[in-house]
């Protein structure tokens, strides 16, 4: 008897391990991209929802390659603050609101 709950116990843990081990895959599959974060809110939300889209479309999300939009977009900036001659855009200053009307005494 003893023997049966160790091994039961045993396996129970085991197939435990297995479970979050493979539930881990899209977030260790994703790590240092772009789209970790994403990847790592689907995986939490299969786990306590128990939909098994949210862990597939996690997976899909860490195998693609997201562009790098950013790099060129500040290089363009960078090249174009070069063409202007100018470090940063000159600080515009506030417009004073004008006052509000005053009534007229005696109205």
């Amino acid at each position: 008897m003893a023997f049966t709950a160790i091994v039961v116990f045993a396996a129970v843990l085991a197939l435990g391990l297995i479970f979050f081990r493979l539930h881990s895959l899209p977030e260790r599959l994703g790590h240092k991209k772009l789209q970790f974060e994403i990847v790592a809110v689907l995986g939490l939300l299969s786990l306590f929802t128990h939909v098994h889209a949210f862990w597939v479309a996690g997976l899909l999300l860490a195998l693609i390659d997201l562009p790098d939009f950013q790099t060129p977009l500040k290089r363009m900036a960078s090249s174009l603050e070069k063409l202007s001659e100018e470090k940063a855009p000159p600080e515009i200053a506030p417009v004073p609101l004008p006052a509000p009307p005053q009534p007229e005494p005696g109205a």
